[in-house]
C-alpha cells in the first residue's frame, strides 16, 4: 500500500508493507485516521495522518519570538470562562478559529496583539463575561476605568451587530 506521495506505509512490528482497512475524519476533522493491516504478520495497528503546518511565529510586545502555541491560548480562554455557562468544546472551537483567522492573513509572523484581538473579538459574541476577563489579563487594566471603557466598547461592538 503506497501512501501520499508513493512512500511505504510499513508495519511497526515486522516492517511490512499495510494495507488500509478503514480511513475516516479524525480530531475534529483536522486528521485522517487510518486502520491498517499488515500483509506479511497480518498485525494491525492505526496511523493518524495531519497536516504539517509551517510555523507561525508571535513577535511579544517585549520583541521577542516564538512560535504561536494553541494551547497557551486555550489555557487563557479557560480561565476567562471559568463558572460560565459555556463549554469547553466551544472554547476549543474559538481557539480553533482564532488560530485559522491568523494562518489566512499568510504571514510568517504576526503581533501577538492579533492573537488578543481575534480572541476578544470571537469571545465577545459568546459570553461578555468572558470577554471583560480576557480583556483585563490581556489589555493589563489598572483600575476599574479600564473596565468600565472595555464595557462600553463591547456594548456598542453588539448593539452595532444588532
Amino acid at each position: 500500500m503506497r501512501a501520499l506521495g508513493g512512500a511505504r506505509v510499513m508495519c511497526p512490528l515486522c516492517t511490512g508493507e499495510t494495507r488500509v482497512l478503514e480511513s475516516r475524519l479524525a480530531d475534529g476533522r483536522e486528521a485522517v485516521r487510518r486502520r491498517r493491516e499488515c500483509l506479511e504478520c497480518g498485525g494491525r495497528h492505526t496511523t493518524f495522518e495531519r497536516v504539517e503546518e509551517p510555523v507561525l511565529w508571535v513577535r511579544k510586545r517585549d520583541g521577542r519570538r516564538q512560535p504561536f502555541d494553541r494551547p497557551k491560548l486555550l489555557r487563557g480562554l479557560a480561565r476567562a470562562i471559568a463558572k460560565r455557562p459555556i463549554s469547553l468544546e466551544d472554547v476549543e472551537r474559538l481557539s480553533f478559529e482564532v488560530e485559522g483567522e491568523l494562518r489566512a492573513l499568510g504571514y510568517p509572523e504576526i503581533e501577538s496583539a492579533l492573537i488578543g484581538d481575534a480572541a476578544l473579538r470571537l469571545l465577545g459574541a459568546l459570553d461578555g463575561v468572558a470577554y471583560v476577563r480576557f480583556a483585563s489579563v490581556y489589555r493589563q487594566f489598572d483600575d476599574v476605568g479600564e473596565f468600565q471603557r472595555e464595557l462600553e466598547l463591547l456594548d456598542a461592538e453588539r448593539t452595532s451587530v444588532r
